[in-house]
């Protein structure tokens, strides 16, 4: 029998932060912005991130977020805000850019009462 370890209650965002950058490389990592693929890169970005976060088997709900956005020069302001118990669920929000786009994506983690 596995022993439970309590610590894995809590997103850890360090850990999270680093599977969502691999998973943003993966997908448009060496590519210039193209307006005809955004859809699939951000679909492709959430798919991969949800699929390496619950591959993990900790006890959460997960929700992503992806936006792509063309360097222009115009300004980009994300916030987000969560209602919930900050002693079991938590959130993370990464920052990526190449030279022809920002990628910004955040990971929402629900704790799933055992």
């Amino acid at each position: 029998m596995e022993e439970y370890n309590h610590g894995d209650d809590v997103i850890n965002t360090d850990d999270t932060s680093a599977l969502v950058k691999e998973c943003i490389e993966g997908v448009i990592g060496g590519t210039d912005y193209n307006q005809g693929k955004v859809n699939q890169w951000t679909a492709s970005i959430v798919e991969h991130s949800l699929s390496h976060l619950v591959k993990q088997g900790r006890p959460f709900k997960y929700i992503v977020n992806c936006s792509v956005m063309q360097k222009s020069g115009a300004g980009l302001h994300t916030a987000n805000s969560c209602y919930w118990d900050t002693a079991t669920d938590g959130s993370c929000t990464v920052r990526w850019e190449n030279r022809t786009m920002y990628c910004v994506v955040s990971v929402f983690a629900v704790a799933v009462a055992l």
